[in-house]
């Protein structure tokens, strides 16, 4: 009988360390780096804002097709939604006809493209989900605090960062991890899984790379 590498390693262990490298690329990009340095400002958050309502608006559009996946479906919290809290962002900081003004970059195209290519996979839809929620709960609330302390920014207009369902980070954190260990992903899949995380940093940075361009 062949053992899975789930039952080997867990999930959620191979999806941290296969992504080192990629999500330690991801956040020195310059982009990131001057603006959690206040050397940017509130306009460069509002683009980066803007990029976040695509790539949420994709990814949670793969959250809904997941419910109907007798694993998936267990991956999927309601608490976790982020889109409406990206659009009153968007509002605060753009105003009313903001729909009008934001601009989606190539990068981030490219990202949403990925997302709706591979999001009805199970093992794909987990690394993408896993690279953007479990950074929201963790380093996001990092960012909320230096956009707070760099550009004086309040509560608006930074409501991404919050998870008013969900009061203690860590123990949402560990159900989730092991909601990611206990999807029972054969060898082959969680290959897949971790490729697609890497992938998902990559994305990421690419588009930290534009934003960077956009706002030297």
């Amino acid at each position: 009988m062949t053992v899975v590498a789930a039952e080997l390693v867990p999930l959620s262990t191979r999806l941290r360390e296969g992504t080192r490298a990629e999500h330690s690329q991801a956040e020195s990009e310059g982009f990131v780096e001057r603006l959690l340095s206040g050397r940017l400002d509130v306009a460069a958050y509002a683009d980066l804002a803007a990029q976040q309502l695509a790539v949420y608006t994709a990814l949670e559009q793969a959250s809904e097709r997941m419910r109907a996946d007798e694993r998936g479906q267990d991956l999927v919290f309601d608490e976790l939604t982020r889109v409406p809290a990206i659009e009153r962002d968007l509002a605060h900081l753009y105003g009313a006809g903001w729909r009008d003004v934001v601009r989606v970059l190539p990068a981030t195209e490219r990202y949403v493209a990925r997302l709706h290519a591979v999001g009805g996979d199970v093992a794909c839809y987990a690394a993408h989900a896993y690279t953007r929620y479990l950074g929201d709960l963790s380093g996001g609330q990092v960012i909320q605090r230096m956009m707070q302390r760099h550009y004086g920014m309040g509560a608006e207009g930074l409501e991404f960062y919050d998870f008013p369902e969900i009061p203690k980070a860590k123990p949402f954190k560990d159900v989730y991890r092991e909601r990611l260990d206990g999807l029972e992903l054969d060898d082959t899949e969680v290959d897949l899984a971790v490729s697609e995380a890497q992938e998902a940093f990559r994305l990421n940075r690419a588009m930290f790379v534009e934003l960077g361009v956009a706002h030297p």
